[in-house]
């Protein structure tokens, strides 16, 4: 039998991905590096979990853990993302991409699991974490996108006032979050929907991958829609019952916070890895976090944003 090996492009990750051609079939090959050897660990161990409760995602063929290397099913080459983007009413599917969530969060997941000699515990989604991600935003973006002898004071005055609003977060950290939950993330093969790249798996607010698919910096998506599709998840989640306006609120500080953390991420891509690729999305990032500023749980972060950072400065991207 004839075997074929050809690299494919990866995520923003430090993994490198391959396709094995045997005959008519073919696998993926994810190859880590050695001190991240665990996270294939748990890449395995989430997808088995969600196998169990129904959920589409690729399963581990073969392993090399002693190179760092795992085989596992291929869904193919098309994403959600591919299916989607030219497409003008696209309520429809993402309505199905709604559905995969709430299978996500009626999952029972447990804190600790043991994968052969393995074991894998699952974190929770503190604020600590929260400040740990949005960090990001200060340690990479505005280091290198506002220049000012006052950046450590103005982290701390920043950093003060994202405590007192993730503190107004109101539901629990009880539910299964995927934690990169957007298009590119989701398979589309024969017209069924599997999810990859759940390996950042964690137990957090159920508003989380609500935020990272709604508020995808990858595709903009008209305000319309977005206030449509998160209408859609409140009617069908298990939160129908609490007022709605708790939702958004969590949804829109989710998104502001998980957005500050894009910014970081990707101009860290940039000046660690040299992937200048995403660059192209801060500008339409800000967006979005702005168009999530207006609720007025952020009054005072406006404020703050407007008196020590000047947002519209920090959209150009050409002093990088």
């Amino acid at each position: 039998m004839n075997y074929k090996l050809k690299k494919i492009s990866g995520d923003a990750s430090f993994r490198e991905f391959y396709r094995l051609q045997k005959g008519k079939n073919t696998s993926i090959i994810i190859q880590a590096k050695k001190e991240k050897f665990k996270n294939l660990i748990t890449y395995i161990a989430v997808n088995k979990i969600l196998e169990k409760y129904k959920i589409c995602a690729p399963k581990l063929i073969t392993n090399h853990y002693e190179h760092n290397i795992i085989e596992i099913t291929d869904l193919g080459q098309k994403s959600f993302y591919d299916s989607i983007i030219k497409k003008k009413n696209k309520f429809t599917d993402y309505k199905d991409l709604i559905k995969i969530i709430i299978k996500l969060q009626n999952i029972k997941l447990q804190r600790n699991y043991h994968l052969g000699k393995f074991k894998i515990n699952f974190q929770n989604y503190s604020i600590k974490n929260l400040h740990k991600e949005s960090d990001l935003f200060f340690d990479w973006y505005l280091k290198y996108c506002f220049k000012s002898p006052n950046l450590k004071k103005i982290k701390n005055i920043l950093k003060k006032e994202l405590t007192k609003i993730y503190k107004k977060l109101y539901f629990q950290n009880n539910t299964f979050v995927h934690r990169d939950f957007h298009a590119s993330n989701i398979m589309v093969n024969k017209n069924k929907l599997g999810l990859i790249d759940s390996q950042d798996a964690i137990i957090g607010n159920p508003l989380y991958d609500v935020a990272s698919l709604i508020d995808d910096v990858r595709i903009k998506l008209p305000s319309n829609l977005q206030e449509r599709l998160l209408n859609f998840y409140y009617y069908k989640s298990k939160l129908k019952k609490e007022e709605y306006k708790n939702i958004k609120n969590d949804f829109e500080i989710l998104s502001v916070q998980r957005n500050l953390k894009i910014l970081g991420i990707f101009v860290r891509l940039f000046k660690r890895d040299g992937k200048s690729n995403y660059l192209k999305y801060l500008p339409y990032t800000w967006s979005l976090i702005e168009r999530r500023l207006k609720n007025p749980v952020f009054k005072n972060l406006n404020l703050l944003f407007k008196k020590h950072l000047k947002i519209k400065r920090l959209k150009k991207i050409n002093n990088l």
